[in-house]
């Protein structure tokens, strides 16, 4: 077989499709957000990023770099190896104590990524219950469909957000079965939310676990920043907490939290854990310090709420139509490809913009879109930019323009 003609033909196949992902080479500047520096031909271009995951801009944080910075000096780069053989370091303890506080459980767990702490707890538990069937949301990330899958569980797909599917297939599961069911409270892609309280009715009816994953809640929502569930008051319902310090507390690694002995459960057994380098302890002060400021102040949720609002009703105004949904991400909808990548392509030769397109398979075909995250540090002049340039971008596709 000549590998390299099958990898470049697989390769020319996604171009033609419009679903070629290029990575642009940003360079972040402290103290700027969202602003950076991007790389290209030899050239330096200014540019406003429109995409980041750092939600509310604390990796740029005072008290985040600051207990970083007091962290590396205090214990060096790197945590030595797995805690399994290199032992936990002090600032481990003291993230996942925090993280336990932050969801009202007993204790958490922290892993090197959201991805990895969703496929070891969820391969885990899947693998060691028995007898176990998961119930999973038609629309759960990559992460999750991976940890089902890799634990070889029953698996059983609900409909979207749809609890009377649910409670359906619930119904039907034979005697014996352990039953565990795993969803999202904000879904990345479309920004809609789950509805917690009928799904844990629907759970609480059939006596299944439950799984949450608040990678996109998290710091965002909730009086402390603990997410959907938070907000809503039903943390103490959901079995397993699932959340991300990668996107709204702006520094790296995923998490698990409910009761002691889960979460001991899943690090005495899960591969994705034992095996695996822990995460740097500068990496888990900083972590620990974003979290810490989060749960005591409000201003910068409640202006990264108005900075969603202003985007949307700009948007509205030059008719230019985006995904109508509760949460804090605005998919501006394209649904054609190459349109997708070419005017993500423009806005950011051209305007200074950043923005990655989303194509197949990451959404399904003919839903591409362009989706945008406002933090509090976005302008009303960024947004007026954005707003002025995807509309000269709409009229030269001919794109339909929403009806007010």
């Amino acid at each position: 077989m000549d590998f390299e003609n099958f990898f470049q033909d697989a390769l020319n196949d996604l171009r033609q499709e419009g679903n070629y992902r290029v990575f642009a080479e940003l360079e972040r500047q402290q103290g700027e957000f969202p602003n950076a520096k991007r790389h290209v031909d030899g050239n330096v271009q200014d540019v406003t990023v429109w995409c980041s995951n750092d939600y509310l801009g604390m990796g740029q944080h005072p008290d985040v770099l600051q207990a970083m910075h007091n962290a590396l000096d205090k214990y060096g780069a790197g945590a030595g190896g797995t805690r399994n053989i290199s032992g936990t370091n002090h600032s481990h303890i003291l993230l996942e104590k925090e993280l336990a506080d932050l969801h009202g459980k007993e204790d958490a767990l922290i892993f090197t990524s959201g991805y990895v702490s969703n496929w070891a707890a969820l391969s885990t538990l899947g693998t060691k219950l028995p007898n176990c069937t998961i119930y999973s949301d038609a629309l759960n990330h990559a992460s999750m469909i991976e940890g089902m899958r890799h634990s070889k569980a029953n698996r059983k797909i609900w409909k979207h957000n749809d609890v009377e599917d649910l409670d359906r297939l619930l119904s039907e599961a034979e005697e014996g079965t352990t039953k565990l069911v795993a969803f999202e409270s904000v879904y990345s892609m479309d920004g809609d939310i789950a509805p917690i309280k009928e799904i844990c009715d629907v759970a609480e009816k059939h006596g299944a676990m439950t799984y949450l994953d608040e990678v996109h809640a998290v710091g965002l929502y909730g009086p402390r920043g603990g997410g959907i569930a938070e907000r809503e008051g039903l943390m103490d319902r959901i079995t397993v907490i699932e959340g991300t310090l990668g996107k709204a507390f702006g520094v790296m690694g995923g998490y698990i939290s409910g009761s002691e002995a889960l979460c001991d459960f899943v690090r005495s057994f899960a591969s994705g854990f034992i095996f695996t380098t822990a995460i740097p302890p500068s990496i888990a002060a900083g972590a620990t310090a974003s979290i810490k400021y989060l749960k005591n102040s409000d201003k910068e949720r409640d202006y990264h709420r108005n900075r969603v609002e202003t985007l949307r009703n700009k948007l509205d105004a030059m008719g230019i139509p985006h995904l109508a949904n509760p949460s804090h991400i605005v998919p501006v909808m394209v649904n054609d490809p190459v349109k997708c990548k070419w005017i993500s392509d423009i806005l950011l030769d051209s305007y200074g913009i950043y923005v990655q397109p989303i194509n197949y398979p990451t959404v399904p075909k003919g839903t591409e879109r362009l989706r945008f995250t406002p933090s509090p540090f976005h302008s009303d002049s960024d947004i007026d930019h954005l707003v002025g340039a995807l509309s000269d971008l709409w009229s030269q596709c001919a794109l339909s323009r929403a009806v007010a």
